[in-house]
């Protein structure tokens, strides 16, 4: 595929057979069922052993150092001519479109509860519940806090909404976070402006503080989640309430997370002087990512917090 005088553009490079996919399967699939059997623990009151996540993780985590490192090689190299680099617009364009159904799953199951089976356990609608099927104490608010069973689940003893939080802190934090994420938007284009004016101190300064933000962000999450299991009776067991918001909120904190290694990963990059005007898909490719955990999270703010 390459002669002496380097590859031929002409041809769509196509890399030799490896057992990198293969790796990032068996990695992803002792990730996911070792949180999955966590969760499950977590719900009936058992120990929860967090070995097998953590070994999926460290898996996952080196086959995709060394698959980027591959690809970085190559390109550096000159095997990705442009119609290569087309293919990784459109794998990345579909990537970030499976992650959008992702979350509309959720938002949807958090709107379909909301909206239609809380008042229809309250006697609502056409679909309305009634008769002696649930207890005295039941009210149809959101959220459901009555319950005089707390062996089914414990009762929140308050809301995440702004406005219900006795702590002046946490009342303004998702604000907080709100204005970080954004603010990150808002630096990670600066940093893209700078690759096409190739300002690499710059460049440097902004990615460096896009990745700075991801980390407060991160840092403020993890303390709103200790206020709520410790002191807000609040737990991923607290019912529907519970369960709906640290779903949603724990897995854009897990796409945050990831985002924020992946900007890591451009930094170190940008140290090492990659980044053309016109050849900085990778930087690209995480900006997108980025941008649509910020859009992401607005949604949340907007429908988990303040309504």
């Amino acid at each position: 595929m390459a002669s002496a005088a380097g590859p031929d553009q002409s041809v769509y490079y196509v890399p030799a057979q490896g057992w990198y996919p293969v790796w990032l399967a068996f990695g992803f699939m002792l990730l996911v069922t070792g949180f999955a059997s966590v969760l499950n623990m977590q719900k009936t009151g058992g120990s929860a052993d967090w070995t097998q996540s953590l070994i999926g993780f460290a898996i996952v985590a080196f086959v995709f150092f060394r698959w980027f490192a591959k690809v970085i090689q190559e390109n550096a190299e000159g095997y990705n001519n442009a119609q290569l680099k087309k293919s990784y617009v459109w794998g990345m364009g579909w990537f970030i479109f499976s992650e959008v159904m992702f979350f509309a799953a959720f938002f949807g199951a958090l709107f379909y509860v909301r909206m239609w089976v809380v008042p229809w356990l309250g006697g609502e609608g056409s679909k309305g519940i009634v008769g002696d099927y649930l207890y005295p104490e039941f009210e149809a608010t959101w959220p459901v806090v009555s319950n005089p069973n707390p062996e089914i689940f414990e009762n929140p003893g308050q809301s995440m909404a702004p406005p219900t939080l006795g702590s002046a802190w946490l009342t303004y934090l998702p604000f907080m976070n709100t204005v970080i994420l954004l603010s990150s938007s808002v630096t990670v284009h600066m940093a893209h402006m700078a690759i096409n004016t190739q300002e690499r101190g710059k460049l440097a300064g902004w990615l460096g503080f896009t990745v700075l933000l991801g980390i407060i962000f991160l840092g403020l999450q993890v303390f709103e989640y200790y206020e709520a299991y410790a002191h807000m009776g609040l737990t991923l067991s607290s019912g529907i309430y519970g369960s709906t918001f640290f779903i949603l909120t724990g897995f854009h904190g897990f796409h945050v997370t990831m985002g924020t290694v992946i900007l890591l990963i451009q930094f170190f990059r940008v140290l090492k002087g990659h980044f053309k005007e016109h050849d900085c898909f990778g930087f690209e490719s995480a900006s997108w990512y980025w941008h649509f955990v910020d859009v992401v999270w607005v949604g949340l703010f907007i429908f988990v917090y303040v309504l």
